[in-house]
């Protein structure tokens, strides 16, 4: 019986690692997958050794405040992943973490995949001389990131993204709002403050104060809007309820219809008019539903102060960079603030025209993504599994 370890580091790795336990399952039915998994692996029979939560820290701040429990958990997942000796290990994302332990293990002579290639054609281009020496195969998601490889000899292999294959490419808008039993004549609004609870910590009160400025805006002219944040953890749910709670007692005359959900950011994001959206995998599936954004982002000024000096591109937003201009706005750190949010989201709404061509440009973005991208992984997985 074929043996995998995997690690995914959070709920877009949870996804991703989701969709590949199906395809491999469909290949092996019998395989066993162990490590660290979310939710959605483990629904599929993947053993975790520890909560997917541990890793879920964004910010070198953030990340400093957890090093020696983070270091001292990997360690120990390192031993007892050589002491249950896979065929091969899977690190999905996280590369910070995984490929620490990639590097060990195939020096062990255990075979690694790296799930996702990190971003080095955004910031810390160097490091693909360390990842050649900790991967024995990438997986690309993005079509311009296998040449980078190619030309330090490290194998890789662009499979697409799985968003692509499993998100429609024309969502039921109309559909979807009944189902959630959106006002008709409404005008509504996602917020996504993240899927960390570092994320939200930083940016639930920023988007509560963007949806006040953006209801008065809409309010003037005649128009109602409801908010959907969907929140992927009862953590992060908490974080953004406090939040609210807060808020409300501070701004008692504030009146603003908002629905806060447990999951459902596809559902959310599929009925809304435009989403307000923290920077990450969430902008991509934003883009793939076709929907206006506004992505933003904000982190302590250390952490941001250090991630600026190392940005090889002027855009942090997925869909930026896999369009190669801004075809949507990101305000961020500083210019991340409620007035400027809220009127840059009016202003994309006002925009007919534009929103026509942004759509044209986000089905280029999808049809060049969709790839089968689990069929293809797990194509490439095979060949380093016993034969079933």
């Amino acid at each position: 019986m074929a043996k995998i370890a995997m690690v995914a580091g959070e709920a877009s790795g949870d996804l991703l690692g989701y969709h590949l336990i199906q395809e491999l399952k469909s290949l092996q039915p019998d395989i066993e997958i162990f490590g660290i998994a979310g939710p959605k692996m483990m629904s599929l029979g993947a053993k975790s050794l520890y909560p997917i939560e541990r890793l879920s820290v964004r910010g070198y701040l953030e990340v400093l405040r957890h090093l020696w429990g983070l270091l001292k958990l990997r360690k120990e997942l390192l031993k007892q992943i050589l002491k249950q000796k896979p065929d091969v290990f899977i690190g999905i994302d996280a590369p910070d973490f995984n490929f620490w332990l990639e590097k060990k293990l195939k020096a062990k002579g255990i075979a690694t995949i790296h799930y996702v290639s990190p971003s080095i054609w955004a910031w810390r281009k160097n490091r693909i001389h360390a990842i050649k020496r900790a991967v024995s195969h990438i997986l690309a998601l993005f079509p311009f990131e296998p040449a980078l490889y190619q030309q330090v000899g490290v194998p890789v292999t662009y499979i697409g993204h799985p968003l692509a294959d499993a998100l429609p490419m024309e969502p039921n808008v109309a559909q979807m709002r009944e189902k959630l039993k959106m006002k008709k004549n409404s005008v509504v609004i996602a917020l996504l403050p993240g899927s960390r609870q570092s994320e939200v910590i930083f940016h639930a009160e920023l988007m509560l104060e963007s949806a006040i400025s953006f209801e008065r805006l809409m309010r003037e002219n005649g128009n109602t809007v409801q908010f959907l944040v969907p929140l992927v953890t009862r953590e992060t749910r908490d974080i953004f309820q406090n939040a609210w709670h807060q808020l409300l007692t501070q701004k008692p005359d504030v009146h603003i219809d908002m629905q806060i959900m447990f999951g459902h950011a596809h559902e959310a994001m599929i009925a809304a008019d435009a989403i307000v959206v923290a920077s990450g995998t969430a902008t991509l599936e934003a883009a793939l539903l076709k929907k206006p954004m506004v992505i933003t982002y904000k982190m302590s000024n250390m952490s941001w102060q250090l991630l600026k000096r190392m940005r090889l591109q002027p855009y942090v937003g997925l869909p930026n960079i896999l369009a190669g201009e801004f075809i949507v706005p990101e305000l961020l750190q500083k210019d991340a603030n409620p007035e400027q949010i809220a009127q840059t989201l009016y202003n994309l709404l006002a925009d007919k025209t534009g929103l026509s061509e942004l759509r044209e440009k986000y089905r280029t973005i999808h049809t060049q993504l969709k790839q089968n991208s689990a069929q293809k992984a797990a194509a490439v997985i095979q060949q380093f599994l016993p034969a079933a």
